[in-house]
């Protein structure tokens, strides 16, 4: 009884944190094409699928809601969320510029990542449904849905990079990456550890949407 009543208040945390209004960008997909060709390819590849192996740090943008990305990329100009390449990408682009990128990776299919340890597979895949209530740590599936497609501001994480999901996961956790304050990241890793952030990585990488 004590761990059904643990749960409920979660669950209850979450789906506060999780109501957030995002409107859809208005844009160009198409001019958001030529600019991921000539400033983000080489980090993300021009579909948005990243280039690993090489380099498994930068993250897919492919299918992520493009409400998500355009509040990232406007925090990165802003210097909200701070990483000195980004900012360095960033800081030509227009408004709509931003926009036009958000709509045009948003609009492009995330291919399967790649699960380095198969061994912690089912420990993630329970966090991310069922969370961990002796710890507190709500089921992640209560923000970015169960087959991790993502919500408005709560990205689609399916086929992500283990590498970048467990970094971002860790920044969360030290308070490193605080600009989505108020949407539940850092009470939820704050109360995880590390094997568990790593476990919901690996299990991450391989889930692919139908």
């Amino acid at each position: 009884m004590k761990q059904f009543i643990v749960m409920t208040a979660m669950l209850a945390g979450v789906t506060a944190s999780c109501t957030a209004a995002a409107a859809l960008p208005k844009g160009d997909p198409e001019k958001g094409k030529q600019i991921a060709s000539q400033v983000c390819m080489a980090c993300h590849g021009v579909d948005g699928n990243g280039t690993e192996p090489t380099n498994p740090e930068f993250p897919k943008l492919a299918g992520k809601q493009a409400e998500y990305l355009l509040k990232q990329l406007k925090d990165f100009k802003a210097g909200k969320r701070k990483n000195e390449i980004m900012a360095g990408m960033v800081a030509n682009l227009t408004p709509d510029d931003m926009a036009n990128l958000a709509l045009y990776y948003a609009g492009q299919k995330a291919k399967p990542g790649v699960v380095k340890n198969p061994a912690l597979l089912a420990q993630g895949k329970k966090i991310y449904l069922d969370g961990n209530p002796d710890a507190g740590v709500p089921a992640c599936a209560g923000c970015h849905e169960a087959d991790a497609s993502g919500y408005g501001f709560f990205p689609h994480l399916a086929g992500q990079h283990t590498e970048y999901t467990f970094l971002q996961l860790k920044r969360f956790n030290t308070g490193e990456r605080d600009n989505d304050k108020g949407l539940a990241m850092q009470s939820v890793t704050v109360k995880m550890t590390e094997q568990e952030m790593r476990a919901v990585a690996e299990y991450l990488a391989g889930v692919q949407l139908k």
